[in-house]
C-alpha cells in the first residue's frame, strides 16, 4: 500500500537532539505534525511498513530519517496516526496546508527531498487541531 502519513508527537519537556546532519536542534515542549510518505511497493517504502517503524522503539533501529532521532528521544511520544492511502502524492500538499496554521516549523526538517521549508510543524494547543484532523481523515 501506498501513501501518505501524519505522526503526532508530544514532546514532554524541552529537549536538545541531534537530528543527523541538522545538527542539534532545541525542541520545545509541546505537539508536533510530521508529514511522511511511502510510495513503494516492498519492505520499508511501503505506508504500512514505514509506520510500523516509526513506532518501533528499538535500540537497534539505523537511523535513516529525520524524524528518527525525534521519535527516539526519550521525552517524545506518538499520540496519534493519521493514515492516507493513495497512489498520489500528498506529502508537500498536507505539509504546506500545515504551515498555514501552525505555530512554528523546524527549518528542512523532513523535506530534503523536496522544496518544502519543513515536514514538522509545532502547535501549542493540538487538541483541537488534532479533533478537526480525526473528522476530517474519517
Amino acid at each position: 500500500m501506498k501513501g501518505t502519513y501524519i505522526l503526532v508527537i508530544l514532546l514532554r519537556k524541552n529537549s536538545r537532539i541531534r537530528v543527523g546532519s541538522l545538527g542539534y536542534i532545541l525542541f520545545n515542549k509541546g505537539s508536533y505534525f510530521y508529514v511522511g510518505s511511502a510510495m513503494g511497493t516492498a519492505n520499508s517504502s511501503t505506508l504500512l511498513n514505514r509506520v510500523k517503524r516509526h513506532l518501533s522503539r528499538t535500540n537497534n533501529k539505523k537511523f535513516h530519517w529525520h524524524i528518527d532521532y525525534l521519535l527516539a528521544n526519550i521525552n517524545s511520544r506518538i499520540s496519534h496516526l493519521y493514515l492516507i492511502p493513495s497512489t498520489k502524492r500528498w506529502e508537500c500538499t498536507i505539509a504546506n496546508e500545515l504551515m498555514e496554521s501552525a505555530d512554528g516549523f523546524i527549518k528542512d526538517f523532513g523535506s530534503s527531498d523536496c522544496n518544502c521549508k519543513s515536514h514538522l510543524y509545532y502547535f501549542k494547543n493540538s487538541d483541537e487541531l488534532a479533533n478537526k484532523m480525526t473528522i476530517l481523515v474519517k
